[in-house]
This record gives C-alpha cells, structure tokens and sequence, in this order.
C-alpha cells in the first residue's frame, strides 16, 4: 500500500515526544481533513486509541498512522514536517494538492473539494 502522508523523521521525533508527555504511547496518529478554515479545509492531527473501519492504517518511523478513507485522495502526497526556529517549532504540512491556502496555514481547498469555507 503506498504512504498517502509522508512523515519527516523530525516529525517523527516530535510526534514520539508527544505520545510520551501525554501519556499515548500505543495510540495511533490521526492525519486528517476538516471543513471550515477560511479557504474551506483544515488540517487536524491527534492521537486516538482505536482504529475505525473507514480507516486506512500506515506505518512509518514506528509511528502506526490512520488516515480515513475518505481523506486519502486530498491528502495524498502530502508532507508532514516539524521545523524550529527562535521563536519556536511547529508542524509544518505540504500538500501538493492544495490549489489555495490561507495565511494561517492550516487551511487550504483542492481543485476537487472546496469544503465549507469560514470567516478568519
């Protein structure tokens, strides 16, 4: 089965740190796609303890990873990454699908799905 997401293995390293300090260890990740945002779709990422049937499982850098078969097609090919600068870090998602994105940059639209776009 090929990857729909990508996870860089310094995503990987701060995802792991996550699943420690909250006590999640044995949980999956969850990558997924929300209406709403100011372009239509956001991004959503957490942690769940149980596989549903719609869901697709992945795995990479030992992280077990759910993506609903219903997001797969918006989010395939997309890159997870965390980056950290002076002013901190964060999750940083590129999505080679996304047409439009706003400058918050968790929301985006695809040529296929606009979603439900919001008021910043």
């Amino acid at each position: 089965m090929t990857e729909v997401v990508e996870i860089t293995e310094a995503a990987s390293f701060q995802v792991k740190e996550m699943m420690r300090h909250n006590e999640e260890e044995g949980s999956f990740l969850r990558v997924a796609v929300k209406g709403g945002g100011c372009s239509g779709l956001t991004y959503g990422m957490g942690f769940e303890k149980a596989k549903g049937e719609e869901d697709d499982l992945y795995e990479q850098f030992e992280i077990p990873i759910l993506i609903a078969k219903e997001d797969a097609p918006i989010l395939q090919g997309t890159v997870v990454d965390y980056k950290q600068s002076l002013m901190g870090g964060g999750f940083t998602i590129e999505n080679p699908n996304a047409i439009a994105s706003c400058g918050c940059g968790t929301s985006f639209r695809t040529s296929k799905k606009a979603g439900t776009p919001e008021n910043c």
